[in-house]
């Protein structure tokens, strides 16, 4: 009786412990699912809040999910590619990463190209990412539980050659959960006012502001003029991209602008015009390489098979050598976050140039052989000028991408000033520092054995190497869209291609090793035509009807600037280029 009584004892205790477990399962599954309704209530709060801080933010998201959700020709017209690639070019990387977290290192063995040429047509990854990494599962789902994809898949999101089946964010729904991965550019991901504000920096704060004392110089103290009316009609044009997305929810680029306004010619016409602007960057980030380093290192030549090698021609042969394996990289999460510091590198380079200034003793002697205006070389300073507001091609992106679009105005009114106010400075300074003897780079005009001239030098020298292979990126991605995606030597043509863009890079910048005068030719040709004509143009085709009077004045005048400025931009530089050719 007792072996009985204790058999069923232990039979009770085993059916407690069964059910103890079952209710602490269940209570686990009920917290799981408890925590995703808190989640989804916070944020259906958070939206609730948003909408009635912002009806009309609310009811344009809600229209451009709706509409982007849709398939239209704006998703399959070359180029397809455009909107990840400037994504990457203009994005400052979000900084939530874990220091366990999966780091772009740990891939670097299987970084390369090869890797990736062959999953160009890959589903899009990005609501798989978003998805939780583990999910709870219950036996009576199991069925309908979908498999991750493959890790070579879930990591195509990182590549260069990216998927070319949706480029465009379907919106975030109520199951999407921000995407964790680090290093990732997820269209669904939205910026914040300080996110935003710090890609428009990175895009205006460029090379640009190593020639504003030449500007000064070609143009004169009253050319100055000519940068402020630049940062006002440009932040305008800035404003008016942002109407013609408005206007259309489905747009997303630059090149959707262009195809709403002026059909599938309109977009080919601005992508081509874009990508000439990309490729004009590269080949001054060669010039620009060869210069500074031949400025550290005066004396230093190679002799190959009897032919003297001399200092700028070395460090631009070296210069190619040292970029070129990068251009071949899947993941270029490294050189995105390095590349984000080009606003420090900027601030770091102008504070140097105002050091060596007011510190170190070099003075502003210069200023007395400074002049009033110059006629003559006037134009040359116009298309510097308006090189240094060439973002407009990063704008729409920036746009699309804020998760309060009402917000998009006052990031661009402040980093049109913060920018404004760098180059007006470093104008200021540098001119008055060397006067007539200003270069096309101040740092070619800084004394050598300063700390400070050292520290401008090598900042300057390291940034164009991050940004070599992402400015060049988007231009390789659109000609490998060419290429049918069955071809069986698919990877070789797009090594091929990747190759003979850098080499065309050097050769470019060996023959017209000017590096003021290409960037004054590329502000007047290209970028009065990004920043001033085509958004007035766009603006105007779009809209139409809804145009008040005084729009289309203001659009027409800008437009009518915007032309005579490149005329005579282009024209005085290319004359100069020649002249200095034949000299």
């Amino acid at each position: 009786m007792n072996y009985k009584a204790e058999q069923k004892t232990e039979q009770i205790t085993q059916n407690q412990s069964k059910e103890k477990m079952k209710s602490s399962v269940s209570e686990q599954s009920f917290l799981y699912e408890s925590e995703d309704e808190e989640e989804d209530q916070e944020n259906v709060v958070v939206n609730k809040d948003e909408e009635d801080g912002n009806d009309s933010d609310s009811s344009d998201d809600s229209t451009r999910n709706q509409r982007r959700s849709k398939p239209d020709s704006y998703t399959t017209t070359w180029p397809q590619s455009y909107r990840q690639s400037m994504d990457m070019l203009g994005s400052v990387p979000s900084p939530n990463i874990g220091i366990l977290g999966t780091s772009s290192l740990t891939r670097w063995g299987s970084s390369f190209l090869s890797s990736s040429l062959t999953r160009r047509h890959t589903p899009d990854t990005l609501t798989s990412t978003s998805k939780p990494l583990l999910a709870t599962v219950t036996d009576e789902n199991k069925d309908e539980q979908q498999p991750l994809p493959p890790l070579s898949q879930r990591l195509s999101s990182h590549s260069l050659i990216l998927p070319f089946t949706s480029r465009r964010p379907s919106g975030i729904k109520k199951d999407d959960k921000p995407s964790k991965v680090p290093h990732e550019f997820p269209t669904a991901r939205r910026s914040s006012f300080s996110q935003a504000m710090l890609n428009g920096g990175n895009v205006l704060c460029g090379v640009g502001i190593l020639t504003t004392p030449y500007a000064a110089k070609e143009g004169g103290w009253l050319g100055l003029s000519i940068l402020l009316i630049f940062a006002v009609v440009c932040y305008y044009t800035g404003l008016l991209l942002r109407d013609c997305m408005e206007s259309r929810p489905e747009l997303d680029t630059y090149p959707d602008i262009g195809q709403a306004a002026f059909g599938t010619t309109g977009r080919i016409v601005i992508s081509i015009i874009l990508y000439m602007e990309l490729y004009a960057s590269c080949i001054e980030y060669i010039i620009l390489e060869s210069d500074n380093l031949s400025s550290l290192f005066p004396n230093a030549h190679l002799n190959v098979g009897g032919y003297e090698l001399n200092a700028h021609l070395l460090f631009a042969l070296m210069t190619t050598i040292a970029v070129l394996p990068t251009v071949y990289l899947r993941d270029l999460s490294v050189l995105s976050y390095i590349s984000a510091g080009g606003v420090i590198a900027s601030i770091l380079v102008v504070l140097c140039l105002f050091w060596i200034g007011l510190v170190d003793g070099v003075g502003f002697q210069g200023k007395e052989t400074t002049t009033l205006l110059n006629p003559g070389t006037l134009p040359i300073a116009i298309g510097l000028y308006g090189y240094c507001y060439s973002g407009h091609a990063v704008f729409p992106n920036i746009y699309s991408s804020m998760s309060k679009p009402s917000q998009y105005p006052s990031v661009l009114l402040t980093c049109f000033v913060v920018c404004t106010l760098m180059y007006a400075g470093v104008a200021f300074v540098g001119y008055s520092m060397f006067g007539e003897s200003t270069m096309s780079q101040f740092t070619l005009n800084l004394p050598t054995n300063l700390v400070a001239s050292k520290i401008a030098v090598w900042t300057t020298v390291v940034n164009p190497f991050t940004k070599y292979a992402l400015t060049l990126t988007p231009i390789a991605l659109s000609l490998e869209e060419l290429i049918p995606s069955n071809h069986p030597q698919f990877l070789m043509l797009s090594i091929l291609i990747r190759t003979a863009l850098v080499v065309s890079t050097l050769l470019v910048g060996l023959g017209i090793p000017f590096f003021g005068l290409i960037l004054s030719l590329v502000g007047s040709l290209l970028t009065m035509f990004i920043s001033l004509i085509l958004p007035c143009a766009c603006f105007l085709s779009i809209l139409k009807g809804k145009v008040t009077r005084l729009q289309g004045i203001v659009c027409v005048i800008i437009m009518v600037i915007g032309l005579i400025a490149a005329a005579f931009g282009t024209y005085s530089s290319v004359l100069k280029i020649v002249q200095n050719l034949s000299t």
